[in-house]
């Protein structure tokens, strides 16, 4: 299977579990490559969450989002009206959601979620609905360093640098 055919089958089976736990949602067919405008993945809203989630699949290796890429999902959902998440999906796993801001930074200036971090740290579908309070088990030595949104001071700076916005850090904080 190619890698866009497992992408699009990826983003399908998001699409399908999204709208499992009450949300309207809709897969971008142009987005990407196929389109000169900055255009999500899947958006997703439920009357009082609305997300713009670019939806990145792997089989183990991390997964690497370019920082144009990153840009241009925060660009469309401050711009919407949703919350910017990154949906990482690592063969035999579920979904793990991130703010951009709360990925590692690498020193080209791309963003990379590890299946160890994804695990750890991301969101779950119910969490981004509401329903649950996800805890998460405490670091096992192998979770990524710390990311510029850790604190107050990172929460902050986030907002400062345009990839928070403010109804987000005050949601965190």
């Amino acid at each position: 299977m190619s890698s866009n055919a497992k992408g699009d089958r990826r983003e399908r089976e998001l699409v399908n579990r999204l709208d499992e736990a009450g949300f309207a949602v809709m897969r971008a067919p142009a987005s990407g490559a196929a389109t000169e405008r900055d255009l999500p993945d899947v958006l997703a809203g439920d009357g009082e969450q609305f997300y713009a989630v670019e939806a990145k699949s792997s089989s183990g290796r991390p997964i690497y989002l370019d920082a144009e890429e990153v840009e241009s999902l925060i660009y469309f959902a401050r711009n919407f009206g949703a919350k910017a998440r990154v949906g990482a999906r690592f063969d035999r796993e579920d979904w793990a959601f991130f703010h951009p801001a709360d990925l590692h930074t690498t020193d080209s200036g791309n963003k990379r979620v590890k299946k160890e971090r994804a695990l750890a740290d991301g969101e779950d579908i119910p969490a981004l609905a509401g329903e649950s309070e996800q805890t998460r088990l405490a670091g096992d030595g192998v979770s990524e360093p710390e990311t510029p949104t850790d604190g107050v001071r990172g929460v902050l700076t986030a907002v400062e640098q345009g990839t928070m916005s403010v109804d987000e850090a005050a949601e965190i904080l």
